[in-house]
């Protein structure tokens, strides 16, 4: 059965970011984790994490203006010692949280640099990126976004990630696999699964199309549960959906499919 983490940067969000590791806790998780947290009080967050007994299973490196429309800086050859303060930053956090995974979102494609060298620019920061997280014992992972909902996203596909990594060729690196933006952009979900078992690192989920809770799209997502426990994965499943109704009862399917017991 899989491990569900609460991203509590799509779940909870009714309550103020302190008290979603609580109201995590309450409801049943024992992982959390959350897009960024270079604006949040860390010893509060390690404290709400303690308070609950929840481990904090990833967060993001540093993205740059995520609300400007940044979705990663790790392409830009402009930003390569930007990219790796925010990997030490991130490191220091990840200590202080005991945090055992860090994501790496790659960056949109940039028009006035050529589509090599952002590339050659990404596959040097992400090996970097994974010596350094190597060495403070914290896995690298990184993400493919579809190009539905992030027009001009780098890094689009799952079959891009997984190549990717495999030329990169550094031992801490592998692919977080989002079952809604590969749905989005690929399909073939269990198939991949089952065959690239040992590139993926960890798996976050929501249904297609509207990026709401299993359940409510086109994806069958006990029988992809399935697939991933009988690949031998052994990592959290992180539920970032955008919940419809409260967040407590979007978590219905996990009572009604049996994979939580009920109250």
């Amino acid at each position: 059965m899989p491990r569900f983490a609460a991203n509590l940067s799509m779940l909870f969000t009714e309550y103020p970011f302190l008290e979603r590791f609580d109201r995590a806790a309450a409801a049943g998780f024992e992982g959390v984790e959350f897009l960024f947290p270079y604006q949040e009080d860390i010893p509060a967050v390690r404290d709400a994490l303690r308070r609950n007994g929840l481990t904090q299973a990833l967060f993001n490196l540093p993205a740059g203006d995520f609300a400007a429309g940044d979705r990663g800086i790790a392409n830009d050859p402009t930003r390569v010692p930007e990219f790796r303060r925010g990997v030490e930053r991130a490191i220091e956090i990840a200590t202080t949280l005991e945090c055992g995974q860090l994501n790496c979102l790659a960056g949109m494609t940039l028009a006035d640099v050529p589509l090599a060298d952002q590339w050659g620019t990404l596959a040097e920061n992400l090996a970097f990126a994974a010596e350094q997280t190597a060495l403070a014992g914290i896995r690298q992972v990184v993400e493919p976004l579809n190009t539905i909902d992030s027009p001009g996203f780098l890094l689009g596909t799952p079959t891009e990630g997984f190549g990717l990594v495999e030329r990169i060729g550094e031992s801490n690196l592998w692919v977080q696999y989002d079952v809604y933006h590969a749905q989005r952009m690929e399909g073939n979900l269990t198939a991949t699964i089952t065959g690239r078992s040992g590139l993926i690192g960890h798996i976050q989920i929501a249904d297609s199309p509207g990026r709401h809770q299993p359940g409510t799209g086109e994806i069958n997502y006990p029988f992809v549960f399935q697939a991933i426990d009988d690949s031998g994965y052994g990592g959290w499943v992180s539920l970032e959906y955008r919940p419809l109704g409260s967040t407590e009862e979007s978590l219905r399917w996990l009572v009604d499919w049996g994979y939580w017991p009920r109250p």
